[in-house]
């Protein structure tokens, strides 16, 4: 009977068991890790984690340099020798020749040197700059590394720190007893190791309190993974990237270093909006924002291949109660300990507004007052995301229905068949002819004039069929039809300059 280990618990199995049989409630549309297991020779590996009392430093070595068998025996060794170039570890035993003359380091270069030319007392030298110098190495230098990860931990070493332990890396991404699958007819192994789905704690939640500084920001990644979904849309080698809401505008409120299982939002750029899971450290980058951090499920974010769908489990849950009933956002409140003050305490209202706004900030003020409307003054629509997905974008960014569940639109003015509705589309953003009707249009057709006409971005209905003008009263080429409006006679009562509010309706 295999012994197996599920998201780190350990489970014994029936021989011939597959993934199903111990993964019944899972989505088979979602990949998993599957990771053998595999022994590692410290020989053949290249990198090396040095945990130091400062922080954790990783390392490349140099081939035909017998780095490995020098690192590998480092553990417990002392600060050495610090000054501005270079920090040192130190001294051990080793067996070289010194060179007994000065040679170039570049920063981030890891050399073997020794004191008095004795190679009893050899040190390890990590260069904090760029130099040339004589530490007592072998011919060439005695470069046997490089730093790959943890430049800033060098940089913050003493002479009170010490090598805690040296371990060899595992590149899973790189082995052949690693992989995801879907499959769920996998025969499981003994030992195999199943990575099921990625926890995410959002930045800004602390043990018994919220932080709401990168409130805003939070609430963009709260949004993006709300059905608990993080799609690979492009994996390099240090991250993972999830373009669900590439194009949209997140503010700048933590810029920090990128560190394994960071998880980030792009702040500018044509990518701005995407979301990014770092699986190896770098130093932070001006255009992305923390809003997050991967404490288990790291391994399959290393594993993960281009078109993967990862479950995830974000806390906190986004707190929006924009769209609920009023009776379905007070249960919401209360599960989430959370004081409802509505403006109007009755039946059959919606919530259309909440303040605080965002999630982090309801959680560290524990109340939350709500603005809500009759629920028959909101108007369920469609929208036909095949075939005019340009245009649909464009009406749910600028409604609001991108953000929450109701979006709201001012009523321009009404006459004869037709109702219009404005717009504020910036002008950046181009409405380029699509789903354009040809014999005629339906009434309760919803529909954008597009660039080819002076109104760009105008929204309209008409209450009958017409086969001359689109539902904005422009002809046909200037008209992108994007739904359709399910309660027309909602649509009768409305007034010039009124606020007017659609709930989408999903089919």
């Amino acid at each position: 009977m295999p012994t197996i280990h599920i998201d780190g618990k350990i489970i014994t199995t029936p021989d011939g068991s597959t993934v199903d049989d111990v993964l019944p409630d899972r989505n088979p549309d979602l990949s998993i890790g599957i990771i053998r297991p595999v022994t590692v020779s410290r020989s053949e590996t290249r990198e090396f984690l040095l945990k130091t009392s400062a922080g954790e430093i990783v390392v490349e070595t140099v081939p035909d340099t017998k780095a490995n068998e020098i690192l590998s025996g480092l553990s417990g060794i002392k600060s050495g020798w610090i000054d501005v170039q270079a920090a040192s570890f130190g001294p051990f035993s080793s067996s070289f020749a010194p060179s007994r003359r000065s040679s170039r380091y570049d920063r981030g270069d890891v050399a073997l040197g020794c004191g008095g030319y004795d190679p009893d007392r050899s040190f390890l030298v990590l260069c904090r700059k760029t130099h040339v110098a004589d530490h007592g190495g072998p011919k060439e230098g005695g470069v046997i590394a490089r730093i790959i990860s943890g430049m800033g931990v060098m940089d913050r070493l003493s002479e009170n720190d010490h090598i805690i332990s040296v371990e060899p890396v595992i590149s899973f991404a790189e082995s052949s007893d690693v992989q995801t699958t879907t499959d769920g007819s996998l025969l499981l192994e003994e030992g195999m190791h199943l990575v099921t789905y990625v926890h995410i704690l959002a930045e800004g939640v602390m043990v018994e309190k919220y932080d709401p500084h990168t409130a805003e920001s939070v609430d963009l990644m709260l949004l993006a993974l709300q059905n608990s979904v993080y799609t690979v849309d492009k994996r390099l080698s240090n991250h993972i990237r999830c373009d669900v809401l590439a194009g949209t505008d997140v503010p700048n409120e933590l810029c920090d270093a990128r560190k394994e299982g960071t998880v980030l939002m792009r702040t500018s750029g044509k990518k701005r909006g995407s979301i990014y899971i770092y699986i190896q450290d770098l130093p932070r980058s001006l255009g992305h924002t923390v809003v997050g951090n991967v404490v288990s499920g790291i391994e399959l974010c290393r594993i993960a291949r281009e078109g993967d769908r990862l479950l995830t489990k974000i806390e906190p849950a986004r707190f929006d109660l924009v769209g609920l009933s009023l009776a379905d956002a007070r249960r919401q409140a209360e599960g989430a300990k959370i004081t409802l003050i509505p403006d109007v305490d009755e039946q059959n209202r919606i919530v259309i507004a909440q303040k605080p706004v965002h999630t982090l900030e309801v959680l560290a003020n524990g109340s939350v007052n709500v603005c809500t409307i009759p629920d028959n003054q909101v108007i369920a629509i469609t929208l036909d995301d095949e075939k005019a997905p340009s245009t649909c974008r464009i009406f749910r960014e600028v409604t609001g229905l991108k953000y929450h569940a109701i979006g709201k639109i001012p009523m321009l003015f009404s006459f004869d068949e037709v109702t219009l509705f404005k717009t504020n589309i910036p002008k950046t953003v181009n409405v380029m002819p699509e789903n354009i009707p040809v014999l005629g249009v339906d009434g309760a057709v919803l529909a954008m004039t597009n660039d080819s006409c002076k109104g760009v971005g105008i929204v309209g209905v008409r209450s009958v069929a017409s086969s001359e003008f689109g539902p904005t009263s422009e002809p046909f080429s200037g008209t992108n039809m994007i739904g359709t409006v399910l309660e027309m006679d909602k649509i009768a009562g409305l007034e010039e300059g009124e606020m007017v509010y659609f709930k989408e309706v999903r089919q």
